[in-house]
Formats: C-alpha cells, sequence, structure tokens
C-alpha cells in the first residue's frame, strides 16, 4: 500500500509506504515529523507507479501546469523522454572526430567500471543513503571514490530528483 501525504507544515507532497505499518512519517524537505493516523492521504493504492503518477498530478495542479501534465499519458514517458534526450556517448564521440570504439576499450583497460556489479544510478543512490551529510558535494565525491564521474553523478542525482524517487531540501538529499 502505498499513499500519497502532504506535509501540514510545508506544503510537500511526498509517498509513503503502508502508512498503517509505522506510527510516524517525516517529511522529506522540512523533516517533521506527523503522525500517520493524521496525516491526510491524498491518494492511496497498492501500485508504487499509480502512487507516483497521483503524486505527479497533484504537483502539477498545484503549479499550474495540469494542461501541460495531461498531455503526458503517463510519467514513466516522461522519463524515457528525459532519458532519450540529448545525445548519446558514441554519438558525441563520433561528432567529436574520435573513434568511440577506442575509447571504450581505453575506459576499460583503465579500469573505469570494470569488474563493477553497480551501476552508475546505483552508486548516486548508495551514495545519498549513506552519506552522513547528504548535500550534493559530498554526494559527488562518494560517486568520483566509486567511479562515476562528478558531470554524470550531478545528472544522475537531478535525474532522481524529477522522477521523485530522491528529495532535496535546502540542499540535503534523501531517498523516498
Amino acid at each position: 500500500m502505498y499513499a500519497v501525504v502532504g506535509c501540514n507544515r510545508c506544503g510537500n507532497l511526498w509517498l509513503v509506504r503502508d502508512p498503517r505499518a509505522s506510527e510516524t512519517a517525516r517529511c522529506s524537505r522540512c523533516e517533521t515529523t506527523h503522525r500517520t493516523a493524521k496525516l491526510k492521504r491524498l491518494f492511496e493504492s497498492e501500485d508504487r507507479e499509480a502512487a507516483r503518477e497521483a503524486r505527479a498530478a497533484l504537483l502539477a495542479k498545484k503549479r499550474d501546469e495540469s494542461a501541460a501534465f495531461a498531455d503526458v499519458d503517463h510519467v514513466a514517458e516522461l522519463e524515457r523522454a528525459v532519458e532519450d534526450a540529448g545525445v548519446g556517448d558514441r554519438e558525441y564521440l563520433e561528432a567529436s572526430g574520435l573513434d568511440a570504439d577506442a575509447v571504450f576499450d581505453a575506459g576499460e583497460r583503465a579500469g573505469g567500471n570494470a569488474g563493477s556489479t553497480r551501476s552508475r544510478e546505483e552508486v548516486v543512490r548508495d551514495a545519498v543513503s549513506e552519506a552522513t551529510e547528504p548535500t550534493e558535494e559530498h554526494i559527488v565525491a562518494y560517486a568520483i571514490d566509486h567511479g562515476v564521474p562528478a558531470d554524470a553523478a550531478r545528472d544522475l542525482l537531478e535525474k532522481l530528483t524529477r522522477r521523485g524517487e530522491v528529495s532535496e531540501s535546502r540542499g540535503r538529499y534523501r531517498t523516498l
């Protein structure tokens, strides 16, 4: 069971997993602790994706962007559009006059992600979860230490925030 709930202090909307299972929930923005029984449930569903979609619709309505949101079939469509936007690594390298295969081979020989079992996104998620001070600076430093380039770490952190999987408040990040 997932519920979209709102903070009566800062107005933030977030997902709570199984609100009846825990006594309290903490706002991901202002970190106020709320009793789950008193939180207003704006939407409930067994499906996490449906709850994410409802949260996105509520956020769009809150920002008077309901019409733009209605033009999109599903939040997952936006995620695919973001992932497909821009130029891929191979296309960029070849347009720059470089041999993409040679660059990728050199990266593997240099130890880039060789032997790594975690994707870049997983490293950034772990950085958010494990950081004692989850600021962008510390998250990027953790990611760099685990083989993720700084720009890629920043991009992934922004992407996770846009997807609603990570929230940012006053420069601090936390997983949802």
